[in-house]
């Protein structure tokens, strides 16, 4: 009997094979590459991961999806299935000591967010991810500063992670058609870091407290956290916004202290 989906765990499984070549193509595994799939589901791009692998380990919430995975594909390789919440999984725990993993998955769009800093939280031990997310979020997390899309989202993953969005998804390649369309999404970490951050929670409340209100300037959206004279000695404008700082600006008000 075919799996009916659970809203509860946002599932929506790929079933275009068309989608799934070019998603195999743009992982391009390898044998001997310690590969991680978050929420393989019923095993679309898990088959060819595994083959072309020959080890995959995958974490799966859905207690009901993970025997017929087992059955249908065990088979292949070497397949690790991890029944549990992939918020709570030590990545690094699954791969030997010093490797880095390469992680894939179709992230649930209900908590996409959070296990994308989650993900970020792990990223010693990540060699790069590749991600099917919902398109907005995606296009969110590779924005350019100075656009609609450019937020909070943009500058946390891009100070950690290069973003390529490789190619757009249709609702239609999925059981049940999600309402919106996804995307194929690429991060990569920076090696060596792209900017030093001192203290990554103050560098976290300061990009979260300017994107709080867009339209706000930086003189009043960080009230509290920096004052007008360290903005200036910092050589930025305290009337400029949020979406018109870089990376590397955010990087220097986080480690500035009040003058």
């Amino acid at each position: 009997m075919e799996h009916q989906p659970r809203k509860r765990f946002g599932q929506n499984f790929l079933r275009d094979d068309a989608v799934i070549d070019r998603i195999q193509g743009a992982i391009a595994p390898k044998p001997g590459e310690h590969l991680i799939e978050i929420g393989p589901g019923e095993g679309a791009i898990t088959r060819g991961l595994l083959m072309a692998a020959g080890t995959l380990d995958v974490i799966e919430l859905d207690r009901d999806l993970v025997g017929p995975l087992g059955e249908r594909l065990g088979a292949l390789g070497d397949l690790r299935i991890h029944q549990g919440d992939a918020l709570r999984i030590d990545l690094a725990s699954l791969v030997p000591p010093g490797t880095r993993l390469r992680l894939v998955g179709n992230l649930p769009y209900n908590i996409s967010t959070p296990l994308l800093f989650r993900f970020i939280e792990q990223l010693d031990c990540i060699h790069d991810m590749h991600l099917m997310l919902q398109q907005e979020v995606a296009e969110r997390i590779a924005a350019d500063p100075g656009s609609k899309a450019y937020g909070r989202l943009s500058v946390m993953v891009q100070t950690r992670c290069s973003a390529e969005t490789l190619f757009k998804i249709p609702p239609e390649a999925f059981r049940p058609p999600p309402k919106v369309t996804s995307a194929f999404l690429r991060l990569r970490p920076h090696r060596p870091p792209r900017v030093h951050i001192d203290d990554p929670e103050r560098h976290a409340r300061i990009v979260a407290a300017a994107f709080n209100q867009r339209r706000k300037t930086l003189r009043n959206s960080l009230s509290g956290l920096l004052d007008e004279a360290t903005l200036s000695a910092l050589g930025i404008d305290p009337r400029l916004r949020a979406e018109q700082l870089d990376v590397a600006s955010f990087a220097r008000l986080a480690n500035a202290r009040p003058a």
